[in-house]
């Protein structure tokens, strides 16, 4: 049985992530965090995010050889992390079935908590056996209802299922 089955905990809403600090290997040619570390920062979140908090990271794979799938991201670039600058993630479920997830993560530098970048993703469970897509064992999905009811409650965010392209001026 795995740790999280029946571990009925309430969820913060949305999901708070540990402090981190920027090293200057993520720092490009302009002086600030590269765009591939924003994306770098928010994979690794995620991975704390489906390890502690819903049950479905790394150990669960190891366990079940069944592991997500990134489907579909988007990312917005909204201000620049330096060197050395402290950040977290924040996580929110939008929405769950059997097989999938749809996140929204925003990246807040920690001092003053200013918002630096958002990410919108939708992730399925696949079989790392036959490499298809595969419900996730129910204890999980439960965890998942649970949270998706405690986020339910949030304000929705601006960014989410924003359509990307050049705005025109009037």
């Amino acid at each position: 049985m795995a740790a999280f089955e029946g571990h009925n905990a309430p969820y913060f809403a949305p999901v708070k992530l540990p402090v981190r600090e920027v090293p200057s290997a993520w720092i490009d040619y302009n002086g600030h965090m590269n765009v591939a570390y924003y994306v770098m920062a928010i994979d690794q979140a995620m991975d704390v995010f489906l390890e502690q908090e819903l049950g479905v990271g790394e150990t669960h794979v190891a366990r079940v050889r069944q592991g997500p799938y990134a489907l579909q991201m988007q990312v917005h670039y909204l201000g620049e992390i330096l060197e050395g600058e402290r950040f977290y993630c924040s996580v929110r479920l939008i929405d769950c079935d059997a097989k999938r997830i749809h996140v929204f993560v925003e990246l807040f530098k920690a001092d003053g908590d200013v918002l630096a970048a958002t990410c919108e993703q939708l992730i399925m469970n696949v079989d790392l056996e036959t490499r298809r897509s595969t419900s996730y064992p129910e204890w999980a999905q439960a965890r998942m209802r649970d949270m998706l009811a405690a986020h339910a409650r949030l304000e929705r965010p601006t960014r989410l299922g924003a359509i990307i392209g050049i705005r025109q001026k009037e």
